[in-house]
């Protein structure tokens, strides 16, 4: 199991640490926020679907639970196993003797480190690579999210990670008797392998694919971990429009609608735009992030969180230099 043993393409590189200097500016400071529990009720939102909603508290994310006539799928599972028993005690509550799914939309630490409370007891699925992720670096966000505050390392005590019981290469569909839940591979983009869950072609789940009147967090903390993909991050955002999905729960922040998926998108691009115009005027990665945050955040005014405007303007340079470096070498 990959929570014993790590992947040999870890074994070389540190852990993900907090970042540093390099990232512009440290995540926002969490250690005076109420600790990551998940305590709400669900909330119905749809016919079959449930929300236990994350009421804005840091590191609470909103928490799926889809209830068929034969099955239910949990979507998400809070940080740690005690918030991952709370999830499931919810979940037995609504689907009474139904058979239980897990999903997860990636491997981040609120989102999917409470999977051992489901474990034996539901059948865990998601996509190779946010399995194949976990392997590689839970290990160093563990220690990188307990070094957040001592509330957030209480809710991490004891956390063990748990394989899957099925894999999925980029589709999957569970039928729950009545709904039907569609699993999709859209990573690399918040992170390597992000994944959507789509109810009835109705209702999406994307994680922190996108958040409401939240500034993306974009996990880009080199040397540690720079798998963000933030240009393909907007093409994922346009192929999920597509999908006409009528209610849209993001990772954290309130139940929308599409609408949502337009503003994330039209953030992204103007960074990306606005980055990419500095960088080629010979603007260093640190001075574009200081001669944006102002203007961008200005723009989004009523958006929480404006410390990730640093990061997404670093991994738009970073992708930038490199497509530069490329389209310069000569064949």
């Amino acid at each position: 199991m990959c929570a014993v043993e790590p992947s040999p393409s870890t074994t070389d590189t540190e852990p993900p640490q907090p970042p540093g200097p390099q990232a512009g500016h440290a995540p926002p400071d969490i250690r005076s926020a109420p600790a990551p529990l998940v305590r709400s009720e669900p909330v119905r939102i749809a016919d079959g679907v449930h929300v236990i909603p994350d009421n804005r508290v840091p590191l609470v994310p909103n928490i799926g639970i889809v209830v068929g006539d034969d099955a239910a799928l949990v979507i998400d599972t809070g940080a740690g196993p005690r918030n991952g028993a709370y999830v499931l005690d919810q979940a037995k509550r609504l689907a009474g003797d139904r058979r239980l799914y897990l999903t997860t939309t990636h491997f981040h630490p609120e989102h999917a480190f409470g999977a051992q409370a489901f474990k034996g007891v539901a059948t865990i699925v998601c996509n190779r690579g946010q399995r194949d992720e976990l392997c590689r670096k839970g290990a160093g966000y563990l220690d990188m999210f307990r070094g957040l505050g001592p509330h957030i390392a209480a809710q991490l005590e004891g956390v063990e990670f748990v394989d899957p019981d099925i894999v999925h290469d980029g589709r999957a569909e569970i039928d729950l008797g009545g709904h039907r839940a569609t699993l999709r591979a859209v990573g690399p983009a918040h992170t390597a392998s992000d994944q959507t869950v789509l109810i009835d072609d109705s209702v999406l789940f994307g994680g922190d694919l996108f958040e409401t009147r939240m500034f993306p967090i974009a996990p880009y903390f080199p040397p540690h971990d720079t798998d963000i993909d933030a240009h393909r991050w907007i093409t994922v955002l346009d192929q999920l429009l597509t999908l006409e999905a009528g209610i849209v729960v993001p990772g954290h922040g309130e139940v929308t609608d599409s609408s949502l998926l337009r503003d994330v998108r039209d953030y992204l691009r103007h960074v990306r735009d606005e980055t990419e115009r500095l960088r080629a005027r010979g603007v260093g990665a640190d001075e574009a992030a200081a001669a944006l945050e102002k203007a961008v955040q200005a723009r989004w005014a009523t958006w929480e969180n404006p410390e990730w405007i640093s990061f997404a303007v670093h991994a738009f340079y970073r992708e930038g230099h490199q497509t530069g470096c490329q389209a310069e070498r000569p064949r």
